[in-house]
């Protein structure tokens, strides 16, 4: 079938075959070759041409996160190559299948210090599962469908580096190929296990699920398991969407984004169900608490927190299977009491979203970008302190969340927005970001502007990095460079060919947000809002004592006495 084709030209069928309709990345010499065999496939795989390569694996990442399918972008060797390693980091962070095809200097060439040459087998070690350079046309067929199928074996990243050469080089003969397809398995844990978890579980009186994104397919799998038992669901950050904000068995979000009601909750609990989580922050979580985990990878199983039982297995059919073998619980003293916690919190979060004061707040944001959120809309978050605003203040019912979660880069608003679009292209795609991430990556709007994506993007305006203020502040430390220079958003998105709408006060808020909103053109919003320290659902002793640090430290160096939110904390402190 491949019979004298040229090499780039067989591996772009292969890449049709495997189900891949677009990449992002950029043209350049030591890619070139296979850019023009992918230039004569345009009608079975986009091309999504960025102005930065960062961008390019940022988007690859967010499309295998959202979709579950390989994201595939590529690169130049060199510079490009390097532009890359963020996207595939934040892969890599959050177990996403991406295929990294990267371009390098010409074969006889490679060794020998050749322009733009660096060594890329060294440079991509770390973050990638598969990691290979081709030296012969002939093993390049087969070391595709082997980086594929790496990267969703292990729901990682997969780096293919070809000297440009060879994709232009024939194939001789019949292309021995290895299969394509990935066979993903079932798996349930153990019976043994399985009566364990159910003893542990029949024993305990306060038992707490902490769901993570393990549990994205499992939606009414969890919602049954949590009813049959009658615990409340706490969420991980990239978790946030998988059951509705407003399901009464949901507490919202842990950690230092998350609710007061779930802080309580989970050093109240007797038994910590961990599902389909790798939750990081160890001193949010209980000390000498019994629990029990799920996973599908059992090397995962008491990483980060110490379990009484391991159970591995996929969410779906390992709760599926739990739910049948527990003895239902009629009613639980400890869901009531944090079920009605939790609608305290809810009305506490209304009041200071319903706000009309000038200047305007985030939550204030949030609650107008609330009226025009479409059912299955996808949402993309950006890193900061936006990424409280949205977890706390915009609930989500049937809508997608996507995020940097491990690796919590600043910069990947646009970019998952960008990738959402191209995955969802009949739904509705906001992207919410601060102006210290979106400026990392804005000149990527144009790209939104040229494929005719319309995204809504809001840009959170404080003309600061304000998650890095208010660190500062935490550790008792005076603030540093902080500030960032004022911009007007809607001013640059109208030069790259967008539409912009400047926001400033409350009055112009719902006017301007609805004409936003009404828009078929990529858009950016650019809302200038008042600096508002991210206060977390719980502040603990010690944060409160740095506070009162950084207040004394900036009053003897400034002369002025600042204030953050202070009645705020107060309240939450209570």
């Amino acid at each position: 079938m491949f019979n004298e084709k040229r090499t780039g030209d067989v591996m772009a069928q292969q890449l049709v075959d495997w189900g891949v309709d677009h990449i992002y990345g950029m043209p350049g010499d030591s890619i070139n070759e296979l850019i023009d065999d992918l230039r004569k496939r345009q009608e079975d795989i986009s091309f999504i041409q960025v102005r930065h390569e960062e961008v390019g694996a940022l988007a690859a990442a967010s499309y295998a996160k959202l979709t579950g399918k390989l994201g595939v972008c590529l690169s130049i060797a060199g510079p490009g190559a390097v532009h890359l390693m963020n996207g595939l980091y934040d892969a890599k962070a959050d177990k996403a299948p991406v295929l990294a095809l990267v371009g390098q200097v010409h074969s006889d060439e490679v060794g020998t210090e050749a322009f733009q040459e660096i060594n890329l087998e060294r440079m991509f070690d770390d973050v990638a599962v598969f990691n290979k350079r081709a030296e012969t046309e002939a093993q390049l067929p087969d070391l595709l469908d082997q980086a594929i199928r790496e990267a969703y074996a292990h729901s990682g990243v997969s780096v293919l580096i070809v000297p440009d050469d060879l994709f232009d080089k024939k194939q001789k003969g019949d292309v021995r190929l290895t299969s394509r397809g990935y066979y993903k398995p079932d798996m349930v844990p153990k019976t043994v296990h399985m009566m364990e978890a159910k003893e542990l579980i029949d024993q305990a009186e306060k038992p707490l699920i902490l769901a993570g994104k393990g549990t994205m397919d499992s939606r009414d799998e969890l919602i049954n398991f949590a009813e049959a038992i009658k615990a409340p669901i706490v969420l991980s950050l990239l978790a946030k969407g998988i059951i509705p904000d407003n399901h009464p068995y949901c507490l919202g979000q842990h950690g230092q984004i998350g609710t007061k009601p779930a802080y309580h909750a989970v050093k109240e609990t007797d038994l910590l169900i961990l599902i389909g989580t790798q939750f990081p922050y160890r001193d949010f979580l209980p000390d000498h608490v019994k629990a029990i985990q799920v996973d599908y990878r059992p090397e995962n199983l008491g990483k980060y927190y110490p379990i009484e039982l391991g159970l591995a297995g996929n969410a779906k059919e390992t709760l599926t299977a739990l739910t049948e073998l527990i003895n239902p619980v009629e009613e639980r003293a400890y869901l009531n009491d944090y079920q009605e916690k939790m609608n305290n919190w809810r009305v506490a979060v209304q009041e200071e979203k319903r706000s009309t004061e000038d200047p305007l707040h985030a939550p204030q944001v949030m609650y107008e970008l609330e009226k025009h959120m479409q059912p299955g809309a996808v949402i993309s978050g950006d890193v900061g302190n936006v990424t409280v605003w949205l977890t706390r203040f915009l609930p989500l019912v049937d809508q997608k969340f996507i995020i940097s979660g491990w690796l919590a880069t600043m910069g990947s608003g646009l970019p998952g927005a960008i990738a959402a679009q191209q995955a969802y292209p009949d739904k509705q795609v906001i992207g919410v970001a601060g102006d210290g991430g979106f400026t990392m990556v804005m000149h990527d709007f144009v790209t939104a502007v040229k494929y005719d994506l319309p995204i809504k993007m809001i840009i959170l305006n404080n003309s600061k990095i304000g998650m890095i203020k208010y660190e500062q502040e935490q550790m008792g430390h005076v603030n540093y460079m902080t500030n960032l220079g004022d911009m007007d958003f809607a001013k640059f998105a109208e030069a790259c060919g967008g539409e912009g709408y400047r926001i400033e006060s409350y009055e112009e808020l719902g006017p301007k947000m609805e004409q936003a909103f009404v828009s078929k053109k990529p858009v950016i919003i650019d809302v200038v809002i008042e600096d508002q320290a991210p206060l977390p659902g719980h502040i603990d002793y010690q944060s409160a004592v740095n506070f009162s640090k950084y207040i004394v430290k900036n009053f003897f160096e400034t002369g002025t006495l600042d204030l953050p939110d202070m009645k705020k904390a107060i309240k939450r402190l209570t």
